[in-house]
C-alpha cells in the first residue's frame, strides 16, 4: 500500500532488483539503490492482478488502461492532506449533541390520518 499516491492503480515492477513498487518514492525509501531507469516498464493492474509490459517511448493515450481489464490506471494521483476534525463521543451512545433540524408539517392530510370524517361512508 502506498503512502504517497492514494489512488494507484498499478504496481511497477523496478528493473534494477525485480522488486514491485506503487511508485519510485516507495522504492527510495525501502531500497538502498538508486532506481535504474528503463524505457520498458512491467505493471501489475491492482483490479485483474495481470501483469503486462509497456514501451514508454511509445506511450499513447489508449496505453492508459489495462489491456485485460480495461482499468484506467493513469488518473491524477491523490496525495494525503492533513485534516483537523473535531472528535467527539460517541453519538450512538450519548446523543445530546444532536438536534433534530425538521419541523413537523402542520396542516397536510393523508389518507392514514384518524379525523373525525373516517367513519362517516360516501
Amino acid at each position: 500500500m502506498c503512502k504517497h499516491i492514494l489512488n494507484a492503480q498499478v504496481a511497477v515492477r523496478s528493473p534494477c532488483c525485480k522488486k514491485w513498487f506503487d511508485c519510485v518514492q516507495c522504492h527510495t525509501e525501502q531500497e538502498s539503490h538508486p532506481l535504474i531507469e528503463s524505457y520498458e516498464m512491467i505493471f501489475a493492474c491492482k483490479k485483474c492482478r495481470k501483469v503486462f509490459r509497456k514501451n514508454v517511448q511509445e506511450f499513447e493515450e489508449a496505453d492508459e488502461y489495462c489491456p485485460h481489464c480495461d482499468n484506467h490506471f493513469i488518473i491524477e494521483a491523490k496525495t494525503p492532506q492533513a485534516a483537523l476534525t473535531v472528535e467527539s463521543d460517541d453519538v450512538r451512545v450519548d446523543n445530546k449533541m444532536l438536534k433534530d433540524e425538521r419541523e413537523r408539517q402542520k396542516g397536510l392530510k393523508s389518507i392514514f390520518d384518524p379525523t373525525d370524517d373516517a367513519d362517516k361512508l360516501g
